[in-house]
């Protein structure tokens, strides 16, 4: 499977999609948790979807790419553990908990087949694993761009030029600067 971008991987999504239902389970949460267990369980779990987007743009280096996937799935292992104090504090129904801890395992899963196999996601930009983007401008167009400024730039600073002395306001015209 080529992939685009970082949202279209799978484990990507299956991160993002759990830490939203965690988000929305978390709401009632008590408010003595608030600065804690609430807090901590959010960060943690939308982490691992930064973490995973920031691996994404790191592949050109491959000890890069696998240092943002660790990151990643130690922020999973650690809203695993933080799922685990919510079901023993009573926050978390069982069935819910047991839903994110299966979702937990297989994104800790992901990102460690995708570290064990980094070499395949990663390399020089010709090897990258992802489709070109659209927006990219070919080089002849890209120099195209550039001398159509740079004609428009220079017939724009010669009409300046003829024109400066006789439209600028008569304190520019002067010789005598008025500024301190």
């Amino acid at each position: 499977m080529r992939v685009a971008d970082y949202k279209d991987l799978r484990v990507y999504r299956l991160a993002f999609e759990s830490a939203m239902e965690i988000f929305e389970l978390s709401k009632k949460f008590p408010a003595e948790e608030k600065f804690s267990l609430t807090d901590q369980i959010r960060r943690s779990s939308r982490s691992v979807c930064t973490n995973s987007a920031e691996a994404w743009r790191k592949r050109r280096y491959e000890a890069a790419f696998i240092s943002k996937l660790s990151d990643s799935d130690g922020e999973a292992a650690e809203t695993e553990v933080h799922l685990a104090f919510a079901l023993r504090c009573g926050y978390l129904p069982p069935d819910k908990h047991s839903a994110l801890m299966d979702h937990y395992d297989h994104i800790c899963r992901q990102l460690t087949k995708m570290m064990d196999e980094a070499s395949s996601w990663c390399g020089t930009v010709g090897d990258l694993r992802e489709m070109p983007a659209e927006y990219f401008v070919e080089a002849s167009e890209r120099q195209e761009r550039v001398e159509r400024k740079s004609v428009g730039a220079s017939e724009h600073d010669h009409t300046l030029k003829r024109s400066d002395a006789s439209d600028a306001p008569r304190s520019r015209r002067s010789s005598r600067s008025t500024r301190s």
